[in-house]
C-alpha cells in the first residue's frame, strides 16, 4: 500500500451506521485502514469524532475512494485552502471538478469554511466574493472560479433522525406491511411540525391522484393551507379539469368506475376548454372552472408549476414545455421546503429529489414499492416510502387534519372575522 491519507469525520457516526459505512468502502477498495483517534459522543446530542488513515495501492484507487469518504462525512485533515479553477468557455467546467452531494458542503477559502449556498447533488460549487454557491453544469460562464479536486472540501451528512415525534417512521425503511393509518398519522403531525418551523409543505403530484379519487383530499389539504406548493405535470392538470368538467378520468366515471360513452375524448375537450378560456387562473375566475386541484391552488394563491413532457396531448396552456424553465420554476419553489410529499409519480418525485438538499423531509406515496425505493436511493437519508393508494391515503391525511387549519389559514381568518 503506497499511498496515505489521513481523514476525519465528526457527527453520529455510530447511530447513523456513517462509521461503518465508512469502514465498508475502504475494504471495498481493497484498501486499509488505521484508527488514528475515536471519540464516543457522551449523550444524544453530542458528536463522535473519528480520525482514520487510509491506505490504498495506487493513486487512482485513492482518489476514488476519498470520493466515496467525501460523501460520508470524511474529510483530509490539513488541506487548506480549496483548489479553485477558471472556467474556459460556458458550461465547459474543467475535467477534475467537485460535483457535490446533497449534503451540507463547506469549502475552505482564505483560511475560512464558507458554508455552500443553495445545496442540491450533481451540482459545481462557484466562489465569488467570499461566498461558495452551488450551479448546475449549465449556469457554469466563462470566468467563474469553480473548486476542484477533493481538498478543503467538508460534507456533513444527514444524521439519523432525533426527532422521534415527528418523523419515527423514517427509521422504519419501505414496506407494503407498513399500517397505513399510522404512516398517515404521523405525516400529518409532520406537516403540522413542518409549518410551525416556517417551513413550506411541497405536493408533488401525478394523475394517478386524480384517477384513484385523491381530488377531493388534495384540494383539502390546499384549501387549508397545508400545502403551499403545487408541483406537477401536464397530465395531472388535464384529468383535474377533465375530473372538474366531465365528471371523468381517463373517460372512466368515477362516481361508478364504468367507462363513459366517447369518454375518450374528454380530456381533449377538458385541454379545449381551458384554451377557450385563455388559461387555468382564466378559466377560475371566468367560472367555467368550479373545483379540483387547480382550482383550489388559484383560489387559495397556491404556487403551482406544470413540466412538459414529450408524451403530452395539448398541452395545457399553463405547461412549460422548455425543460430548462421547468427545472428553474420546481428550483425556485422548492426553495424553503421542509416537506415534500411525493404522491403517485415516479418521474417528477425522481427529478424533484435530485433538486433538493438531503435535510428536507420526503414522504414518497405509491401503489408501486419500486418507486418509493428509487426515491429513496437518490442520496436523501430523510425519506420515508408509503405502499398504499395514493387516493385512499390523501382522504386519510385530510381526515386526520380535519378541523384543523394551517397557520397563515388561522390568520387569514381572525384578520376576516
Amino acid at each position: 500500500m503506497q499511498f496515505q491519507e489521513v481523514v476525519e469525520a465528526q457527527g453520529h457516526l455510530i447511530d447513523s451506521h456513517i462509521m461503518e459505512q465508512i469502514f465498508d468502502q475502504v475494504v471495498e477498495f481493497n484498501g486499509r485502514f488505521e484508527v488514528e483517534e475515536f471519540r464516543v459522543g457522551r449523550t444524544n446530542s453530542e458528536p463522535s469524532y473519528l480520525r482514520l488513515k487510509v491506505e490504498a495501492a495506487d493513486r487512482g484507487t485513492m482518489e476514488r475512494l476519498l470520493q466515496q469518504l467525501l460523501g460520508l462525512g470524511c474529510s483530509l485533515v490539513d488541506t487548506g485552502d480549496a483548489q479553485l479553477r477558471t472556467v474556459e468557455r460556458d458550461r465547459c467546467a474543467p475535467e477534475d471538478f467537485y460535483s457535490t452531494t446533497n449534503h451540507k458542503t463547506s469549502v475552505r477559502h482564505r483560511n475560512q469554511w464558507v458554508e455552500v449556498e443553495s445545496q442540491r447533488m450533481d451540482a459545481l460549487v462557484v466562489v465569488a466574493d467570499g461566498r461558495a454557491v452551488c450551479r448546475r453544469l449549465r449556469d457554469i460562464r466563462a470566468g467563474d472560479q469553480v473548486v476542484v479536486g477533493m481538498r478543503g472540501i467538508r460534507v456533513i451528512p444527514e444524521s439519523k433522525e432525533r426527532d422521534r415525534m415527528a418523523f419515527a417512521f423514517m427509521a422504519n425503511g419501505i414496506s407494503s406491511e407498513r399500517q397505513v393509518e399510522t404512516a398517515v398519522r404521523q405525516t400529518a403531525t409532520l406537516i403540522e411540525h413542518t409549518i410551525a418551523q416556517g417551513l413550506k409543505v411541497v405536493a408533488v403530484a401525478g394523475p394517478v391522484v386524480v384517477h384513484t379519487g385523491g381530488v377531493n383530499g388534495l384540494a383539502e389539504l390546499i384549501r387549508r393551507g397545508f400545502i403551499h406548493v403545487l408541483l406537477s405535470g401536464n397530465a395531472l392538470g388535464v384529468h383535474d379539469v377533465e375530473a372538474a368538467l366531465f365528471g371523468t378520468s381517463l373517460g372512466v366515471r368515477l362516481s361508478d368506475g364504468r367507462q363513459e360513452e366517447h369518454g375518450h375524448r374528454n380530456h381533449m375537450r377538458a385541454i379545449n376548454a381551458i384554451y377557450l378560456c385563455g388559461n387555468i387562473r382564466h378559466a377560475v375566475e371566468s367560472g367555467r372552472l368550479r373545483a379540483g386541484i387547480l382550482y383550489e391552488c388559484v383560489k387559495n394563491n397556491v404556487p403551482f408549476v406544470l413540466a412538459g413532457s414529450l408524451r403530452d396531448d395539448g398541452p395545457l396552456p399553463d405547461v412549460i414545455t422548455d425543460m430548462n424553465a421547468a427545472q428553474d420554476g420546481y428550483a425556485e419553489h422548492l426553495k424553503g421546503a421542509g416537506l415534500v410529499l411525493c404522491l403517485g409519480s415516479m418521474l417528477h418525485s425522481i427529478a424533484t429529489g435530485n433538486m433538493l438538499p438531503s435535510w428536507v423531509k420526503i414522504v414518497c406515496v405509491d401503489i408501486n414499492p419500486a418507486v418509493a425505493t428509487k426515491v429513496s436511493d437518490r442520496g436523501t437519508g430523510q425519506a420515508v416510502g408509503v405502499v398504499t393508494d395514493v387516493g385512499l391515503f390523501l382522504d386519510l391525511l385530510s381526515r386526520a387534519l380535519a378541523g384543523k387549519a394551517s397557520a397563515a389559514v388561522r390568520s387569514g381568518e381572525s384578520r376576516e372575522k
